[in-house]
């Protein structure tokens, strides 16, 4: 484990572009989270080096991927290098990520989970039969359709994933034929460098992998003018994702956006079980997961006991340095964010909502926060948080609570603990979000499942398999004997 004033060994700060590593325009310092200090140096990428990566990428595309059996080859070997990484990697997202242990060891083995399931996938791309005996005439005809790589592929990845979520997105774009231009977070761009030597290593093709790094929206945009792009991958904000879109046009998106989470418990839940998932899902990674809860509604009959166990679950759990393998919850992304979250509570608190844990901040680091008597109106309701701030609201009717969550502008996943599980599958149809998980929570993700949002969350799917089909071409052949 680093320690402090001890530097762990650093990936490149260049970028790729066809197997080499090249030096920028300029550099953008990385930071400590929890220090604050600046530990690193990258290279931000020139417009001509993002022009030279579309078209390394779309020479490749051109000639043809591996063929699928080696690409599963690559990607197993890929999964076995990262977890021989695995401290590597957890110094790196520790420090760039301000991860706990905790959730830097959880992110390191979902990407090796992550990596085998893409290369699983890759020798699964398959079509289907088509009928014509419906069509007179038309019987004798045989058909079938097949999936063909799209050609280049941008992704476009947060800080608050940076090898799982990148993972998410570069294997099911490889594992489908595809060249991938990778630009993540500037705020976590050395994880992804030491990944993207890690699949060089494993026989990815030179050509098929490129590492764009920036801060700002120069590097951004410049990817957004370039026509040879066929789909843009993104997971972010939803302002962002909104001028990816437009700037897509008639191109192909996946798009994985806001989020305001909730997680409904009704009277008849298992308590013992819910609340540490509760705990878990409010504070992980800082609250910073588009999928941590926002939201908690809680029957009535049961309010005063989950704010008591909740608020002593978090008043427990420490906050503060991420070296520290006993912090639970560590810095958030930067100061300014914290700042903003510790304004918001603020702002309920003098509107007379009631802090039962939490509330404070030191630098980067949010305490757990837990807070009462929130109503509608307020930023820590109405706007995504993205902090270690969790809101409990009472609720008597069901419907009334299903019809709240639903009231936002959000919609990726939800949670709902009951007993009765006729309830909780009623409630789940009219839940208006991409996931519900009854007796789990909003936060609840396996790596195969299919996950994406609706409304404001954006569209498209994350998960290997349905990723790979939204990565692909669908092309119908038809055979007239």
């Amino acid at each position: 484990m680093v320690t402090d004033g001890q530097a762990c060994q650093l990936p490149s700060g260049k970028i790729l572009i066809g197997g080499r590593w090249h030096d920028g325009e300029r550099v953008f310092p990385v930071m400590d989270k929890y220090t604050g200090e600046a530990f690193a140096e990258v290279q931000q990428a020139s417009r001509q080096q993002v022009a030279a990566a579309v078209e390394v990428a779309t020479e490749a595309a051109e000639k043809g991927p591996l063929p699928p059996v080696e690409r599963a080859v690559v990607l197993r070997r890929a999964a076995e290098q990262v977890r021989l990484a695995k401290e590597r990697f957890v110094e790196l997202m520790i420090r760039e990520a301000g991860f706990t242990t905790v959730d830097a060891r959880g992110e390191v083995d979902r990407a090796q989970v992550t990596l085998n399931l893409c290369a699983e996938e890759a020798t699964r791309i398959v079509g289907e039969a088509v009928s014509f005996a419906s069509s007179p005439g038309q019987h004798e005809r045989l058909g079938f359709t097949v999936r063909v790589p799209i050609g280049v592929v941008c992704a476009i990845t947060p800080f608050n994933s940076p090898l799982n979520t990148v993972l998410h997105k570069l294997g099911p774009a490889f594992a489908a034929g595809n060249a991938v231009i990778l630009k993540p977070s500037a705020l976590t761009p050395l994880t992804a460098a030491l990944l993207c030597e890690i699949l060089l290593e494993a026989g990815m093709p030179p050509s098929f992998l490129s590492l764009i790094q920036g801060e700002g929206n120069g590097p951004g945009a410049w990817l957004l003018e370039e026509q040879a792009i066929g789909f843009y991958t993104f997971t972010g904000s939803t302002r962002v994702g909104r001028a990816i879109q437009a700037a897509a046009g008639l191109r192909r998106t996946q798009l994985e956006l806001g989020s305001i989470a909730s997680t409904i418990v009704c009277a008849d839940a298992d308590l013992d079980r819910a609340l540490p998932k509760i705990a878990n899902a409010a504070f992980r990674k800082a609250g910073q997961v588009c999928t941590s809860i926002q939201r908690l509604y809680v029957e009535s009959t049961v309010l005063d006991e989950v704010t008591e166990r909740l608020g002593s679950a978090a008043n427990a759990m420490k906050a503060g340095n991420p070296q520290d393998p006993t912090t639970v919850v560590g810095p958030m992304i930067s100061e300014s964010s914290a700042e903003r979250a510790e304004s918001w509570v603020n702002e309920a608190r003098l509107a007379q909502a009631r802090i039962v844990a939490g509330g404070t901040r030191s630098y980067a680091v949010m305490k757990p926060t837990v807070i009462t008597g929130a109503l509608p109106g307020m930023k820590i309701l109405d706007q995504e948080i993205f902090a270690p701030v969790v809101s409990i609201l009472p609720f008597t009717d069901l419907g009334k609570a299903v019809s709240e969550a639903n009231s936002t502008p959000y919609g990726l996943s939800a949670g709902i603990f009951a007993g009765d599980v006729s309830r909780a599958v009623s409630a789940a149809k009219k839940l208006r979000f991409g996931s519900v998980h009854i007796n789990e929570t909003s936060s609840a993700r396996a790596d195969a499942m299919p996950f994406g949002g609706v409304k404001d969350s954006g569209f498209g799917h994350e998960g290997p398999r349905y990723a790979i089909r939204e990565l692909t071409e669908e092309r119908l052949v038809t055979l007239n004997p």
